[in-house]
């Protein structure tokens, strides 16, 4: 079983392509005019750097330069962070001006981070996002891979840096990201007229197929990799059904039977969680309590089992008569004791606040730990969002992107993992679309992908793909068994990423 990192929280519902950032915060701005920031000059580490050189074919657009970084920067309201060294790409870390709101933009705007890994301008664009924070390390999706394209990174608005000062709430929706997408696609689409797929995984597929239901004329297409789709907040059999499936009963049993021991010796465990936070300056604010945090963590265990580990791990279970020492150090590995600190919780705030306004969550039924849960209720989102921050559930706005899917989605591929319980609810294209698909990867966890399909489905996604971005081979076009990405596999910008583990969140 892989180790988790003690930081990585078990809630973690919404794996993205590439690992979270940990660059340095860049400051906000919530009063430059719209459409007048200005260019600032390169920040630190901001040389021409990486390979790749300069553009020698095409010319920018009122700056006299060809030199790539010169023609982004020439964008207005576009800045530069820092620019990385990258082997064949030009890698840069940048900050884009963006409304607040873009339907009243006179009420202020901010700074929105992004990065930018740089192949050719006449190569397509894969437009990805994590639907959470940006990576500021150089990384591919795999989309970039089969393409051999560009790829520009969005991170999603109130994630820190990208969040206004101060920060109005009620501006955190899918429609206002949708037209952060759209609004960088337009400023970018000048410079890389080639075609464009957008992408993402979980939450990241979730915000590529919003993206496509309100700006469906800016993609080419959209690949979105386990992407949950709650229709009906209040109905959520189908993960009930999920667990009355998955794997073997042998397995199932185990992981009910370890749950149930964890809240059977609480109390001690409890007493070891708290002594763990003081010894690492944590604290339960906004969960309540560690009582209330550690609760939460064990609910999240046989969700977090199968979301992140596989059939193979079964084995590694411990049984109900374990010493406390191994069930503490399993519910660690599997959950994570940090993630309902408010020090990791803070920083998913805008998750679980679009989580209880407009995205719904998970509820399924634990008739195993009956009689052994002290906080009904408490397993939403509203525990995990400061009290300061109103939230109002907006009912239907999934209904609506739900219909757009069925009967008017083209383009679109959605790639699903057979043991992720968020696949229990997913899109699934109806009549009325067109060039669309469902694959599922067999045995496949939160990290399912097109490498992981089967041998047919594999070789349709990938033609599909390189279709939709404008460079399908002659010989794929006559025979999709042909397909293979285009790029040749890179250790270093293909590494899987290593993402916070939380199973409330996607």
């Amino acid at each position: 079983m892989r180790k988790a990192l003690t930081w990585l929280p078990a809630l973690a519902v919404f794996l993205g392509t590439l690992s979270a950032g940990t660059a340095p915060a860049a400051a906000n701005t919530a009063a430059e005019p719209t459409g007048t920031g200005t260019t600032s000059t390169a920040g630190p580490g901001s040389g021409s750097g990486g390979a790749g050189g300069r553009e020698s074919t095409d010319s920018s657009e009122g700056t006299g330069s060809t030199d790539i970084k010169d023609r982004i920067l020439a964008i207005p309201g576009m800045s530069l962070v820092e620019e990385q060294p990258v082997d064949g790409y030009r890698f840069f870390v940048l900050q884009y001006t963006q409304p607040v709101d873009h339907r009243r933009p006179y009420l202020g705007t901010f700074r929105q981070r992004l990065t930018l890994l740089h192949k050719a301008t006449d190569r397509p664009v894969v437009f990805h996002t994590s639907g959470y924070h940006v990576s500021t390390r150089p990384g591919r999706s795999e989309p970039t891979r089969i393409v051999d394209g560009n790829q520009v990174s969005l991170e999603y608005r109130y994630f820190t840096p990208s969040r206004p000062d101060p920060a109005d709430w009620t501006r955190l929706d899918i429609r206002q990201g949708a037209d952060d997408q759209h609004r960088l696609f337009r400023a970018l689409k000048r410079i890389y007229r080639a075609n464009w797929l957008s992408t993402g995984g979980s939450k990241g597929g979730m915000t590529a197929t919003y993206y496509r239901r309100f700006h469906p004329g800016d993609m080419d297409g959209t690949i979105a990799y386990v992407a949950p789709n709650d229709v009906r907040n209040r109905e959520d059999s189908a993960y009930d059904r999920f667990f009355e499936q998955v794997s073997t009963p042998e397995c199932r049993a185990a992981l009910n039977a370890v749950q149930r021991e964890a809240l059977v010796r609480r109390d001690e465990i409890v007493a070891r969680y708290e002594t763990w936070a003081r010894e690492n300056g944590a604290t339960f604010t906004t969960v309540g309590s560690a009582d209330k945090a550690y609760e939460n963590v064990v609910l999240d265990l046989v969700w977090a089992f199968w979301q992140y580990q596989s059939e193979a791990d079964c084995d590694e279970v411990p049984g109900p008569t374990a010493s406390t020492d191994t069930l503490y150090a399993f519910v660690d590995e599997v959950s994570g004791f940090s993630f309902y600190t408010d020090q990791v919780l803070g920083g998913y705030a805008p998750y679980f606040y679009q989580a209880g306004t407009e995205l719904g969550w998970p509820s399924f039924r634990t008739p195993h730990l009956d009689g052994l849960l002290r906080h009904p209720g408490i397993y939403q989102p509203r525990s995990y969002v400061p009290r300061d921050i109103p939230m109002r559930w907006r009912g239907r706005v999934m209904d609506d992107i739900d219909r757009w899917v069925r009967h008017r989605g083209e383009r679109m591929l959605f790639v699903y993992g057979e043991n992720d319980p968020w696949g229990a609810e997913r899109f699934r294209p109806g009549r009325g679309s067109r060039d669309a698909y469902v694959f599922t990867a067999p045995g496949a966890n939160h990290g399912a992908n097109i490498a992981g399909l089967t041998e047919a489905e594999r070789d349709k996604a990938t033609a599909e793909v390189l279709e939709w971005a404008g460079v399908a081979p002659a010989a794929v076009r006559r025979d999709a068994s042909k397909a293979e990405p285009l790029a040749e596999r890179d250790a270093k910008l293909d590494r899987k990423p290593v993402e916070p583990r939380n199973a409330l969140r996607p």
